[in-house]
């Protein structure tokens, strides 16, 4: 049975969170928006710092902290109901996001990629790549969303892959220490192939060609990266090498079961950033949220701040269910996809329907509420769109391959 409240344990980490949030982040979010691929130093002592705090949550037995895509679902499900990583990177990143989000995502050693090492990686890669920041590397030219169409290739040379192909849109591309980069093997025997390899910085034929300019998580730098006969240690496959055609790519897959509750997160903190202080702003102007009279009695703004805060409270259970089913060990393929399906559509109508309440006040660069509405659109589009996380519900739900149903 899942218990609504906060776990105990981590009420101390959730407080935190929101601290930095409104201290650290608040206060240079504007800097960094309007500075596009500025580094920001802000971050290197924050950084330390929350190193430290999964160091010593970890050593505790609660999990491996709260940073974002620190993640690693269960093999087996443990006696009794368990509150782990998962449960606690999910509530600290909706903190760290009602701060900023392009800032959560530039955290050094809390990238995507850092989810994919902790779900497949081995005990020797754990103790080689754990501590390092890892980017992640699916997105190409001819493909967006469908995963299966990777078209970088990885050919087996000895104890090396050499990698070839055009990575895009990689988060912290350029920042990360090393890129999770997904292959393919043997491109005659398609999506089951498809291998991820930890393509550590400065490797020869590792190149970043650009840097993109984007509508909002300007604080993030988004890479375009070129890899030609880059030669990576096959010690650096994660999860086994051996192609399975039956199971196809489900295992490379799992990543995303991980990380998809992790962008849930971010959306569920954005929103509720809008909300918090679009209802400030409102009661400044005395329109008060009364939630002791009757419903029928609100006026439209009241009413649309209700219909808002009950879409938020919907996105923000997936998203704890999704996470707790990932720490007891449960399958959560469909519930990683309801969570993000959902959190990332509330998450943009919920900023921009706050933009609109409070018109030219919501719309101007005097209120973060217009940089939450820009932000919150990358959170219904990266780690697979909408269209693609209601087609794997789909699937789920009515016991489809994804050969039966596109």
């Amino acid at each position: 049975m899942i218990n609504l409240e906060v776990p105990k344990k981590f009420r101390p980490l959730v407080n935190q969170a929101r601290q930095v949030a409104e201290n650290v982040f608040r206060p240079v979010s504007r800097k960094y928006d309007a500075n596009e691929h500025a580094y920001p130093v802000e971050l290197d002592m924050l950084a330390a710092i929350m190193d430290g705090m999964n160091d010593a949550v970890a050593e505790t037995g609660v999990g491996e902290g709260a940073g974002a895509g620190k993640l690693k679902q269960d093999a087996k499900k443990s006696d009794g109901i368990q509150n782990g990583t998962n449960m606690s990177t999910v509530l600290g990143l909706q903190e760290l996001c009602w701060g900023d989000v392009g800032l959560s995502l530039t955290l050094p050693r809390q990238g995507l990629g850092n989810a994919a090492i902790a779900a497949v990686a081995n005990d020797e890669q754990l103790a080689r790549f754990g501590h390092k920041w890892a980017a992640m590397a699916i997105t190409e030219p001819g493909f967006g969303s469908d995963s299966a169409a990777v078209r970088t290739t990885a050919v087996k040379d000895g104890d090396h892959y050499v990698l070839n192909g055009e990575k895009i849109f990689v988060t912290s591309g350029e920042r990360a220490d090393a890129v999770v980069v997904w292959a393919s093997v043997d491109r005659t025997l398609g999506r089951a192939a498809i291998k991820s390899f930890v393509v550590e910085k400065g490797t020869p034929g590792m190149d970043v060609v650009r840097l993109e300019k984007k509508l909002g998580i300007k604080a993030s730098d988004t890479a375009a990266i070129v890899f030609s006969d880059c030669r990576v240690p096959a010690a650096n496959l994660l999860g086994s090498p051996e192609v399975n055609v039956e199971k196809g790519f489900a295992g490379v897959m799992q990543t995303f079961d991980n990380t998809r509750p992790v962008v849930a997160a971010m959306a569920v903190g954005v929103a509720k950033a809008a909300i918090d202080r679009a209802r400030d702003i409102l009661q400044k102007m005395g329109v008060a949220a009364d939630y002791q009279g009757s419903f029928k009695n609100a006026s439209q703004i009241e009413a649309q701040l209700y219909r808002y805060e009950a879409d938020w409270e919907a996105a923000r259970l997936l998203t704890l269910k999704a996470a707790w089913m990932a720490d007891n060990g449960l399958p959560n393929s469909k519930e990683a996809s309801m969570a993000k399906a959902k959190a990332g559509r509330a998450a943009n109508a919920i900023t921009l329907g706050c933009v609109e309440l409070l018109g030219s006040l919501g719309y101007g660069e005097d209120e973060l509420l217009e940089k939450w509405a820009r932000d919150s659109k990358i959170l219904d589009i990266f780690e697979g769109t909408q269209q693609i996380q209601q087609l794997i519900v789909a699937r789920r739900l009515l016991n489809k391959t994804s050969a039966e149903l596109k």
